[in-house]
């Protein structure tokens, strides 16, 4: 049970909400019934006078979702609730890097007190002996209530979600391992008998008289199947069939694997060993139906075999012409599970796909996507617009995890379809209550990844969470936080939601541990929309958890970065912990390193400063820079007098000397369509804009391809600072020009930001300005400046007229009366 102290203030002014959160456990007596209790935080007692109410964290009981597949259809609102395996590792939502075998990851996230930003919030006493105590108390929580959770978490079988194509077609039943299929139970008396005959004979059996008790012990009650496993005579015919191990024939042997599978044998087992060894060896003397149904079964083993693999894509490889359409499927399915695709073999997919996509079942469409996609295998522009079109035109009759996986694959390849995302819109919304929470996750990260906004599927997705919030792994809550703040979207039922999202954060405060790139990833989030959860933000910015974003595979300084200077900003009042200097510097000397090479000499810009420093007088009026680095996009910033005169600041800017005069940019025909329509003729708008990603962008999806390495090496993606370069005057520079991050007094002049915008600020087709600008504009503001936009929709189209229109257009936005009387 937690117990949950929520103070607010009335009214509203700020978005920024003040909660905080105590956990209590409790032995459960078995009544049903909730109890209420007020709790006074000892860190607000002498500080709040404010209306506090105390609630209590019920588990929704009436939510329930059953292992099947059922739990992503469209049509099946409520099923039968089971103890769940532990669905942190389901496997349809693990990742693996490049070049790891398998690697599985189970993700979590944390919840806080919310920062306002005024000088009555929150004073953080510097010994922190409360937050000291919660966190522990949370720690000690998680570790002594393992199994409770496991209990409370949402029923998604990894192995079977997977496979529901298989159940489409009768030729899977000789590539695949059927595990419902209806086998006659063996009685207990029978099974005795044959344990008996092993003791006796010790180990003479011949191969068919082995095989056929592996067979028929498998038939035994499941109940009876762990007890079997551990019995003393059932490792002695396990040694038998070891030593007889060349002696049977490949069905035999097949046989013996399937038992093993019906049994649950330990993955490790040594018989498993002896088994994947021999067929290793066998591998070219079996046919495709048989390689397919051996690594079904090393699948439902939970047994990783990489060497048995890479004799199967070679075979598969060899007999690639031979391929028949469930045989292909069923490759695709093993590829993905075994995290890693073929190299030589993506072509001929891409061929295959083109080849059988129109006598695909829906479900297989889904599974092909889910292989494509867990192998982190790249495939054309073109074969994923094919499928796409498909799916667009079917999308009512596909199941929900099918679709789920179709759009997996479209955030994987950064594909933009709208008549997908449209057709989604009309579809998703009316089932988002009977999707589990790790689906509903992957429909919103799609949505913020590809920066489509749709209300309707927001909106859904908001009212339906809370009740299911204790199912999230930290890495769903996460993603939810990161998405809704991405799209800056408000809910009707922001309050409440955002509420149990961070409140599901504090209960998953452990894993973070293990898994910090989540945590910042919720943080920034929230920072988007204004929110500061104050534990959390104190807690992700300590020594200890900083040290722990250095051994991460992802690159994190630059979350850390924005987290803490947002917070610097936003939050004046705020007394935790903070970034040690020395980590400021070394995150901004990279930001303005690239910052540099690729963001001022962009040519939408660079005309923009050189017709700027032409019609306010040269130079000294201008300075292309960054204003905010945290934010990590550039700002022309021009000052005015009361009386609208520019006033020169910019007296040495070794940019503009060194960087713009021999730029010679030219502005073709080819690079204005890529500017105003944000393509060329071979990429989609995603593609071209990609480079302006916002910090904390799903993790894992930078550097998949050559092209999207490029893309993402800045906003999202690692920055390379290996070959250090002499940066230590650019960085001096900053920190001399650098804003005081304190609110500013009111300035005898106004302070314009001039915002060269591109169409990857705002969402897809339309002119919604995405979180993190929200952000940035939002505290430009608050410290003095008057921002004032170039937005792409007008800029882009003047850079092709005559420098006669642009310059009015400029004139026009930089002496606008309406910005002085801003100021004033």
């Amino acid at each position: 049970m937690a117990t949950v102290l929520i103070c607010r203030r009335f009214p509203r002014l700020s978005r920024v909400t003040t909660f905080s959160t105590t956990a209590k456990c409790k032995a459960e007596s078995g009544s049903n019934k909730s109890k209420q209790k007020k709790e006074e935080n000892p860190e607000t007692a002498n500080t709040r006078t404010e209306s506090a109410a105390t609630i209590q964290l019920l588990n929704p009981l009436d939510y329930r979702v059953s292992y099947n597949p059922s739990a992503y259809a469209k049509s099946r609102a409520a099923s039968q609730q089971h103890t769940a395996r532990n669905s942190d590792q389901a496997l349809g939502d693990t990742f693996t890097s490049p070049g790891s075998a398998q690697v599985q990851h189970t993700f979590g996230t944390a919840s806080s007190q919310a920062l306002p930003p005024v000088r009555d919030a929150l004073p953080k006493p510097k010994s922190k002996p409360v937050l000291e105590q919660t966190i522990s108390a949370l720690l000690s929580v998680a570790q002594t209530k393992e199994e409770a959770e496991k209990g409370k978490t949402e029923r998604h079988d990894s192995k079977e979600d997977p496979r529901m194509f298989q159940k489409g077609r009768p030729e899977y039943r000789s590539l695949s391992y059927n595990k419902f299929e209806l086998i006659e139970t063996l009685p207990l008396e029978e099974g005795e008998s044959i344990l008996h005959s092993v003791a006796v004979c010790k180990g003479s059996q011949s191969p068919g008289t082995i095989t056929d008790y592996f067979c028929r012990l498998s038939r035994l009650p499941v109940e009876q199947h762990a007890v079997l496993v551990s019995e003393l005579r059932f490792n002695t015919l396990c040694r038998c069939a070891v030593k007889n191990i060349r002696l049977f024939s490949t069905s035999d042997l097949i046989d013996i694997l399937k038992a093993c599978v019906r049994l649950v044998v330990p993955p490790t087992h040594p018989l498993l060993n002896a088994c994947e060894n021999e067929f290793c060896r066998r591998v070219w003397d079996m046919n495709l139906d048989q390689l397919l149904l051996v690594a079904d079964c090393w699948r439902c083993l939970e047994r990783s075999v990489p060497s048995y693999l890479s004799i199967l894509f070679s075979y598969a490889n060899m007999h690639w012409k031979d391929l028949t359409l469930p045989q292909f499927v069923q490759l695709v399915y093993i590829i993905g599970e075994g995290r890693r695709s073929p190299v030589d073999l993506t072509q001929k997919m891409e061929s295959m796909i083109l080849k059988y996509l129109d006598s695909f079942t829906l479900e297989e469409v889904g599974a092909v996507c889910l292989g494509l996609f867990k192998s982190l295998s790249d495939i054309s522009d073109h074969v994923m617009r094919k499928i796409a079109d498909r799916v667009s035109l079917q999308m009512e009759d596909m199941s929900t995890y099918a679709l789920v996986n179709v759009l997996k694959m479209l955030r994987y390849a950064r594909m933009d379809h709208l008549p997908v995302m449209k057709e989604l819109g009309k579809v998703i919304p009316a089932r988002i209550p009977t999707i589990n929470i790790q689906g509903i996750m992957h429909i919103t990260l799609t949505c913020s990844s590809l920066h489509y906004f749709d209300e309707g599927i927001m909106a859904a997705v908001a009212m339906s969470l809370p009740s299911k919030v204790t199912y999230c792994r930290s890495k769903d809550a996460a993603k939810f936080l990161w998405s809704f703040g991405c799209l800056d979207y408000e809910p009707p039922n922001e309050e409440e939601f955002y509420t149990s999202l961070i409140e599901q954060m504090h209960r998953k405060l452990h894993e973070f541990r293990k898994f910090p790139e989540h945590l910042l990833t919720g943080l920034l989030g929230l920072a988007f929309v204004k929110r500061f959860p104050e534990e959390l933000i104190d807690y992700a910015l300590r020594d200890e958890f900083v040290q722990k974003t250095r051994s991460s595979k992802y690159e994190l300084k630059k979350d850390l970065f924005t987290l803490s200077k947002s917070v610097e900003i936003e939050c004046p009042s705020y007394q935790g912990n903070r970034l040690p200097p020395q980590l400021y510097e070394e995150v901004t000397e990279m930001v303005l390193n690239f910052a540099e090479q690729e963001i001022y000499v962009r040519p939408e810009i660079v005309e923009a400063v050189s017709l700027l420093q032409s019609m306010l007088g040269g130079p000294e009026y201008v300075k292309n820079h960054m204003i905010l680095p945290h934010t990590r996009s550039s700002d022309l910033e021009v000052h005015l007098a009361m009386d609208g005169h520019p006033i020169p600041f910019n007296l040495k800017d070794p940019i503009e000397d060194k960087k713009l005069k021999d730029i010679g940019v030219s502005l073709t025909d080819d690079l204005m369509t890529q500017l105003i329509k944000g393509r060329s003729n071979n990429q989609s708008p995603v593609e071209v804009e990609n480079v302006d990603r916002t910090p904390g962008q799903e993790r894992g999806e930078e550097a998949r391809t050559p092209r999207t390495r490029d893309r993402a090496a800045f906003s999202g993606g690692p920055l390379i600072a290996d070959a250090r370069l002499q940066l230590e005057p650019k960085l001096e520079r900053y920190l001399e020009a650098a804003p005081s991050l304190t609110l500013n007094q009111q300035p005898q002049g106004v302070k314009l930001a001039i915002q060269v915008s591109n169409r990857n600020h705002y969402c897809y087709c339309s002119k919604r300005l995405l979180g993190l600008h929200c952000l940035k504009r939002r505290q430009l503001r608050q410290l003095g400046y008057v921002v004032v936009e170039l937005p792409f929709w007008e800029w882009f189209p003047l850079l092709r007229r005559t420098r006669l229109e642009k310059l009015s257009y400029l004139h026009y936005k930089v002496f606008d009366p309406a910005l002085l009387s801003r100021a004033g």
